[in-house]
């Protein structure tokens, strides 16, 4: 039988496409691995007041759950710079990481409560990095507002128009609330009704109950001991290493709210991984 070039080029052709053919149809299917993505969420940002000297005080929040846990950092400003520097990581790791917050959760973040008294050490009003923080940093003028005010005596639990911090005499304002950013603090509470409330200070390595007139809260020993055994604080149920009038913890314990003061151990770390195992050991216990 004679065959031409073109035939047998031509039979060649079908003999290759046939056993294309029946490989395809035995080989097993691809799988393809879609890269995991990062859940990014943009926060609900509303300033809630101004400074002395009109700087904006601003909660971030997120999700919408019926619990309502609130975050404040830079009630001292400069003084505890780190405790501002902590809230904005806090802030960064929600909106790149939401899906950490339990759906009935929601949490805002004050991070900066005393923006002139950040302004005063740091030189910027908002976010800031390590860089930007001068050395040697161990005095007290960027813990006052603009008007000379201890903010954290400016709050209505035994207030006093004089306080003391570390043996000092210190000025806690002319009435309880006169100053622009107790007031929006206590605004913004009043708004939201929150479940607990913490703040960031420095520096004792420890986490402090609240109380006013009538005690401590039982769910506040709760919310202490919680934050305090996860990011491997001490855990004190009453500061009594000097006396305090005026404190917002306190204040918010006079309304019901559990509060609890988190001291870091230092002035120059934020402290990451032990603070987002506090407030984590929050969010499981505030789900249960």
């Amino acid at each position: 039988m004679n065959f031409s070039r073109r035939k047998i080029v031509g039979l060649v052709v079908i003999v290759v496409a046939l056993v294309g053919i029946i490989f395809l149809s035995t080989k097993e299917p691809e799988v393809v691995v879609v890269p995991e993505v990062e859940v990014i969420a943009d926060p609900q940002v509303e300033k809630i007041g101004s400074s002395v000297e009109g700087r904006d005080i601003t909660s971030y929040t997120y999700g919408s759950g019926d619990t309502h846990l609130v975050f404040v950092g830079g009630i001292h400003g400069g003084y505890e710079w780190n405790s501002v520097l902590l809230a904005y990581e806090m802030i960064d790791h929600f909106t790149d990481n939401s899906e950490i917050i339990p759906e009935s959760i929601t949490v805002s973040i004050i991070p900066v409560a005393n923006p002139d008294g950040l302004m005063k050490i740091i030189g910027k009003e908002a976010r800031f990095t390590l860089l930007d923080v001068p050395s040697g940093i161990d005095t007290a003028p960027g813990r006052f507002n603009a008007n000379n005010v201890d903010l954290n005596r400016n709050f209505d639990c035994k207030w006093a128009p004089e306080s003391s911090w570390r043996g000092n005499v210190v000025s806690a304002g002319t009435a309880a609330f006169s100053e622009p950013e107790a007031a929006a603090i206590r605004d913004f509470v009043l708004k939201t009704k929150p479940t607990s409330v913490v703040f960031w200070h420095s520096q004792a390595n420890t986490v402090y109950a609240s109380e006013c007139h009538d005690g401590v809260l039982p769910e506040t020993l709760a919310v202490m001991n919680a934050y305090a055994q996860a990011a491997r604080y001490g855990a004190v149920a009453q500061f009594d290493a000097y006396p305090i009038t005026g404190d917002v913890e306190g204040w918010l314990a006079s309304i019901g709210i559990p509060a609890i003061t988190v001291e870091l151990e230092t002035r120059t770390s934020i402290e990451w991984t032990r603070n987002i195992a506090g407030v984590r050991a929050l969010f499981d216990y505030y789900s249960k």
